[in-house]
């Protein structure tokens, strides 16, 4: 499976925005954007005119790194996304939201998007009572999702259930945290997530 194993802080640095991929270290003072808030390389301190195609393909980029998707599949889910009636910008964003990697760490059973694809790869996760073991699987109001019963034993679990406890639980999520458990409730407001996106640049970029 192609995946991105190149070092993660300089993409945050690279797009000027936090990604929080690297979960809680994202939150303390060891954060390199926080340390260095400038474009990674030799150039990156100097000041540089944005084009209008730099601008859209950086929105694109942000969005596809954020969710930890590759390029031929973000581009997948944009022309699914196009078919489906309503916003297009707003349907891609729902369709990368019911993700089950993104909907793991959503729940905090993992405290990275990358740590969750991990966590389901390693067939830690059920869905429904069954075993799911691919992070792009799409998820339907109403699944159940939840740990099988000897990864519940696994400390880090539950310590990053705590972490996310005390950052707060999105509403289109129920949990049940001593079990272990959550519910998909429905597909959630683009508009409620608060995402720093203008994703109607990223309808632009492929409309080109």
């Amino acid at each position: 499976m192609a995946r991105y194993s190149g070092p993660v802080c300089k993409l945050c640095r690279r797009e000027n925005l936090k990604l929080f991929l690297k979960g809680e270290r994202c939150l303390s003072d060891k954060c390199s954007f926080e340390r260095r808030p400038y474009r990674p390389g030799q150039h990156g301190q100097r000041r540089s005119k944005t084009s209008e195609y730099a601008r859209h393909l950086r929105e694109k980029q942000k969005v596809r790194l954020m969710y930890g998707v590759l390029e031929k599949q973000f581009a997948n889910y944009f022309r699914q996304a196009d078919k489906v009636k309503g916003v297009t910008g707003e349907n891609l964003l729902r369709l990368l939201e019911r993700r089950l990697d993104n909907v793991i760490y959503r729940m905090g059973f993992a405290l990275t998007r990358r740590a969750s694809r991990q966590l389901i790869r390693h067939n830690h996760v059920l869905v429904n009572g069954r075993r799911v073991n691919i992070p792009s699987y799409l998820l339907k109001a109403g699944d159940e999702l939840t740990l099988r019963e000897r990864s519940k034993k696994i400390k880090c679990f539950g310590e990053a259930l705590e972490a996310k406890e005390r950052q707060g639980f999105d509403a289109w999520l129920e949990m049940d945290i001593k079990n272990f458990k959550g519910v998909f409730k429905e597909i959630p407001d683009v508009k409620g997530l608060q995402l720093p996106i203008e994703e109607q640049l990223i309808v632009e970029y492929y409309s080109r």
